[in-house]
């Protein structure tokens, strides 16, 4: 049992004075739990780096090599049970990308999939990549997800965005403040 503040309420100067504060939403929160299975001996049960680590650090169940511009899957020797509702995202851990190069391909885990988990790393460096036995290779985070049913239609809702994609979000925006800055420029150069 969790009991949250409502978000519109803050104490001591916030929205509502603190004696306003008695809407406590309360909610059962069902225990979700990340189950896991051993396959060898060589696995590795996954840990967070600290209490508050989005993702589980992932171990490798084999030595093996990554060849330079290549790419292999490292075994974890692992199979995992994840909450419904949501799935794993494996995910690249942030020093091995920085330093060495190494990222993370196909990693979506879904909650009904029971077979090993695998970690396919890609290796965009100059050099070969040694994976030991025992390294961390990857991180686990479980994320969650709306199951939307499929409605097909004729047309879809207008948006101010509109068709618009691969970065043009961005480019609409430094047009736009770069318009602004045009206007206002101009007016200071006038004497405004």
């Amino acid at each position: 049992m969790i009991r949250c503040v409502s978000k519109l309420a803050r104490g001591n100067g916030g929205f509502f004075k603190q004696s306003h504060i008695s809407l406590l939403h309360t909610y059962n929160m069902e225990q979700e739990t990340l189950y896991i299975k051993k396959l060898s001996e060589n696995a590795t049960t996954p840990v967070r780096g600290s209490p508050y680590s989005a993702g589980y650090d992932l171990f490798s169940a084999a030595d093996m090599t990554i060849k330079a511009h290549g790419k292999g899957i490292v075994p974890t020797d692992l199979s995992v049970a994840i909450p419904k509702n949501c799935y794993g995202r494996v995910a690249p851990r942030s020093g091995l990308a920085a330093k060495k190069f190494i990222d993370v391909g196909a990693g979506v885990v879904d909650c009904d999939y029971r077979g090993p988990l695998g970690i396919v790393l890609f290796n965009f460096s100059d050099e070969d990549f040694e994976v030991k036995k025992g390294d961390r290779v990857a991180q686990f985070i479980l994320e969650r997800i709306c199951m939307a049913p499929i409605v097909e239609v004729e047309s879809l809702d207008e948006t101010e965005r509109g068709e618009g994609g691969f970065g043009s979000t961005g480019i609409k925006k430094l047009r736009s403040e770069w318009s602004v800055f045009s206007k206002h420029n101009n007016y200071l150069q006038r004497g405004f």
